[in-house]
């Protein structure tokens, strides 16, 4: 079931779009070699700060709907990057993250923005975490 892809890749037929070098074991019991998640315009937008800012927004944005996100969205005019900036602009994705707050301000009363709030405070962690920024200043052997 697996198909041939170039750069001698080797593309399975699962759901999940997962890829696999050519050779390697696939689909039934295989190893995947790569899994992509593809994210929606608002969830790309979200800016890899440092560690201490992304939970300082984490934080507002459980107590306090939509703040979090807000000041994120200052932090992509402050040179914070995003999967969207090289597409869109620094501009576009600032918006996007204003845009992502109001949702979270506007649905809090229903509780949907609030639980999607916390959902985004805990996305900018977890970039920051991955991209590096919770050791950032220390010497590695620390």
């Amino acid at each position: 079931m697996a198909q041939k892809e170039g750069g001698g890749r080797v593309k399975t037929g699962d759901h999940l779009g997962a890829k696999a070098i050519a050779g390697a074991p696939t689909a039934g019991g295989g190893v995947v070699v790569e899994v992509r998640e593809k994210k929606g315009s608002l969830r790309a937008a979200i800016p890899t700060m440092p560690f201490p800012l992304a939970v300082i927004c984490l934080f507002l944005n459980t107590f306090i709907p939509g703040l979090g996100t807000f000041i994120s969205a200052f932090t992509v005019l402050c040179g914070a990057r995003s999967e969207l900036v090289s597409q869109r602009g620094v501009c576009c994705v600032f918006w996007l993250n204003v845009a992502a707050a109001f949702i979270q301000i506007l649905t809090a009363v229903i509780m949907v923005g609030w639980i999607m709030s916390i959902f985004w405070g805990m996305d900018m962690v977890i970039l920051a975490i991955s991209d590096g920024y919770r050791d950032q200043g220390l010497p590695e052997d620390v």
